[in-house]
């Protein structure tokens, strides 16, 4: 037997300590964990398991040594987790059912911002009004500028309004220089204008009085309504019915006599008949002619709408030839009237004749009105009207050349009568005459022309609607007719054209006209200065 070193002594005690020590162990856990139900330890292993083989010395040291048991107390069991009632659920009755005594109450809900700082261990800033305006801030800035930028581009793209031509505050009239005053008749009611220029005055007070055959200026205008005539014209032929022929033989009217049923006369004819004599019976032969009626009613019912039309308020017509004193209008819508039939080229030559001689009549035909058109005033119509019911009427028309124009005097006078006797209105016949004679006179000897605007001159400006202004002028000299004191009114037109948004200066725009009515003077109006569109900042702070 080999000797042993001294290390290799000790190890051994040591291991057979650390053996004893374990086997000591052992046998303490099998008698505890191996003792049967009646407290009778087991002393065998497991049925058919052999004895273990001894074990070498180096798996003894690789062994654990088995720790004495501790005594743990039990644990609880986990709570179970029960659902928070249902969306809408009725709430149980606490008095019904208690919670048990060593019952948790559920833990509330954080909020958004104290469930994160717990997530993220980072504690919530307290709340300051400097922090609540920092936040609100931060969420309006972006929205508001958003919708500042939309505002802007809507603004950019909408279509830009129209411009419109408007006059300055220095040229919105223009008024002559002087005075004067017409000699209005002492009764009655009267009416005078220059075509162009516009109303000259009126007097008395405008009340529907009857006409007498001044009404027969409206059966003229309706015919050559319907049936128009060239100047010089002669037109269709109309034959003459026995009506007629019987109504020429009547003692208190005016009429045409010497007529044959069927004899046939030209339209031409028959409106000289009409007017320069003042057949009644001719006015009412034309009224069946030109509506195929045996009787005047329906021709009666185009008389009234031409006046209706006309802006002829206060006038009803009740027959074509005006005899009827049911027949009645004023002087102004009778001037109404006057200014649109001369506007007929087959009209104004028959109504400035103070005689004729037809074919087909054993005489010649005079007009009731011959003084006043040989009395050198030159008057050329228009018609004269009398009988016990009207007094004496008259629609008259003249003409006064003054400087490049000759412009047409328009004006009636109704309602004249004389003191004293006056059979069928024979002298307030001759009174009417008269007095338009002395209207008529003066009205030509105070006529006047001036330049009211004048080359050049600035009257007004292109508003492009987003407070852009470009002035214009006018292309040549505005003359205008009038008598003193009278004030014409001015007004820019763009003469039918559209406006453009942007033009070069000097480029024509629109048309300055003086006066009233289609015959007022007008010249046209020019850009001073290069017209351009409205700028950005226009377009983005209109409001309209």
């Amino acid at each position: 037997m080999a000797d042993q070193s001294p290390d290799e002594g000790s190890k051994r005690k040591i291991d057979a300590e650390e053996k004893g020590t374990t086997e000591e162990a052992s046998g303490t856990e099998e008698s505890v964990g191996s003792a049967s139900s009646d407290g009778t330890p087991d002393t065998a292993d497991t049925p058919g398991t052999p004895d273990a083989p001894p074990e070498s010395d180096s798996e003894r040291t690789s062994e654990f040594v088995a720790l004495k048991p501790v005594d743990v107390p039990a644990l609880k069991p986990p709570r179970p987790v029960t659902a928070g009632p249902a969306l809408g659920a009725r709430p149980k009755d606490e008095s019904a059912e208690s919670p048990a005594p060593d019952a948790e109450e559920p833990a509330p809900a954080l909020p958004p911002l104290d469930l994160l700082a717990e997530l993220t261990n980072t504690p919530k800033p307290p709340e300051t009004p400097a922090r609540t305006i920092t936040r609100r801030f931060k969420i309006w800035v972006p929205i508001v500028l958003l919708l500042a930028l939309v505002f802007v581009i809507v603004q950019a793209v909408r279509p830009l309004p129209p411009p419109s031509l408007k006059l300055g505050a220095d040229t919105s009239s223009y008024t002559f220089d002087g005075r004067f005053s017409l000699p209005w008749p002492a009764k009655g009611q009267s009416a005078v204008q220059v075509q162009g220029s516009g109303s000259l005055g009126t007097f008395g007070e405008q009340k529907p009085v009857p006409t007498a055959s001044v009404a027969k200026v409206m059966t003229a205008y309706v015919l050559l309504k319907d049936h128009p005539l060239k100047k010089d014209e002669a037109g269709p032929t109309i034959e003459v019915d026995e009506k007629a022929v019987r109504e020429g033989e009547a003692k208190d009217e005016s009429r045409i006599e010497g007529l044959t049923a069927g004899a046939k006369f030209s339209q031409q004819d028959m409106l000289k008949m009409l007017m320069i004599p003042s057949g009644n019976n001719i006015a009412r032969l034309l009224a069946r002619w030109d509506t195929g009626s045996r009787d005047e009613t329906a021709f009666v019912a185009k008389m009234n709408e031409a006046a209706k039309a006309l802006g002829m308020n206060d006038t009803t017509y009740t027959d074509p030839s005006g005899l009827d004193a049911k027949t009645v209008s004023t002087a102004v819508d009778q001037l109404k009237l006057a200014e649109a039939v001369m506007r007929f080229d087959a009209f104004r030559p028959i109504v400035a004749l103070p005689n004729a001689t037809i074919k087909g009549l054993p005489q010649p035909i005079n007009n009731n009105n011959d003084n006043l058109l040989l009395a050198g005033l030159s008057i050329k119509g228009i018609k004269t009207g009398s009988n016990t019911a009207a007094g004496g009427a008259l629609m008259w028309a003249a003409y006064k050349t003054v400087g490049d124009r000759t412009p047409l005097i328009l004006g009636t006078m109704l309602d004249q009568r004389v003191d004293g006797p006056d059979p069928n209105g024979g002298n307030s016949l001759t009174l009417v005459k008269e007095n338009s004679k002395k209207v008529i006179a003066a009205v030509r000897d105070a006529l006047t022309s001036v330049v009211a605007v004048r080359k050049g001159q600035v009257v007004g400006y292109v508003d492009d609607g987003l407070g852009g202004r470009t002035p214009l002028v006018a292309t040549r000299d505005l003359k205008a007719v009038g008598v003193p004191g009278q004030r014409l009114p001015l007004r820019l037109t763009d003469s039918g054209k559209r406006v453009p948004h942007a033009a070069d200066a000097g480029a024509v725009v629109g048309a300055l006209t003086i006066g009233t009515g289609p015959d007022a003077p007008t010249v046209p109006v020019a850009l001073q200065k290069d017209l351009r569109e409205p700028s950005f900042g226009s377009k983005v702070t209109r409001l309209g």
